[in-house]
């Protein structure tokens, strides 16, 4: 297995660990319904994050309800790019806000094009073109018009993926905020991501003297990479038995 940079680089005692869902812990894939963690790195999420003092947080684009399904509840999970966070051991609200019908509508033409897909994650929509790579262009344009369309809502584009959300979705935000509070104050802030909303929270983690690891090919602020999600799995296996204590 090859790690890239993460053969070399260790978590210690006194770190706060970020994490990504989709692209860095996980495959992406056509199906976002479809992307589940294998049960090891369940378990070494929930080893290592007892190892942090509770300091590791998943830091996702998607509805925290739908992150909470797929992850531990042990460790602390920020759905909607931080919009909402859940304590470990809590369960989330049954319900988020909705999508602005004005974004929607400005986004129905470019949703009806073969390969295209809604993906309406809360108060935010994602609007997928992996099975049409063509639609590209006009599936930001059609973002930006729909951003436009409500004030305080922005588009972001990421791989194969446009979002419409609001302005306070935002994962450098959610890091900076959640570094002010226990068991994450205090810690050293390492942030791994593989997309355009990372590239937030990586600048934000750097900024508070932190560390910053991408993943995946592409532009990027951090000063190390990994190759791919399957690295990052067993870089965590390795992590959560490593021989350091939290003394």
């Amino acid at each position: 297995m090859t790690l890239g940079d993460l053969e070399g680089f260790r978590l210690g005692p006194g770190d706060a660990l970020f994490l990504d869902f989709d692209g860095t812990l996980a495959e992406i894939g056509p199906d976002p319904d479809a992307i589940w963690l294998p049960e090891p790195t369940c378990r070494d999420l929930e080893r290592l994050g007892r190892r942090l003092g509770g300091a590791l947080a998943i830091l996702s684009g998607r509805d925290l309800r739908d992150l909470a399904r797929r992850t531990p509840a042990e460790v602390w999970r920020l759905g909607g790019h931080g919009l909402e966070v859940l304590p470990p051991g809590m369960e989330p609200p049954p319900s988020a806000a909705r999508v602005p019908e004005a974004v929607l509508a400005a986004l129905a033409n470019v949703a009806r094009r073969p390969g295209v897909r809604l993906e309406v994650k809360g108060p935010m929509v994602a609007v997928h073109y992996r099975a049409a790579p063509g639609e590209g262009p006009a599936c930001v344009a059609a973002a930006e018009a729909a951003a436009r369309a409500v004030p305080g809502h922005v588009a972001q584009a990421g791989k194969m993926v446009v979002e419409v959300k609001p302005e306070g979705a935002h994962k450098g935000t959610a890091l900076r905020r959640l570094m002010g509070a226990p068991p994450f104050a205090g810690r050293r802030p390492v942030m791994m991501g593989d997309d355009a909303t990372d590239e937030d929270a990586m600048s934000a983690a750097l900024a508070l003297g932190g560390v910053a690891i991408k993943v995946g090919a592409g532009e990027t602020v951090a000063f190390l990479r990994a190759p791919d999600p399957r690295s990052v799995r067993s870089w965590l296996e390795r992590e959560a038995s490593a021989a350091w204590s939290l003394g």
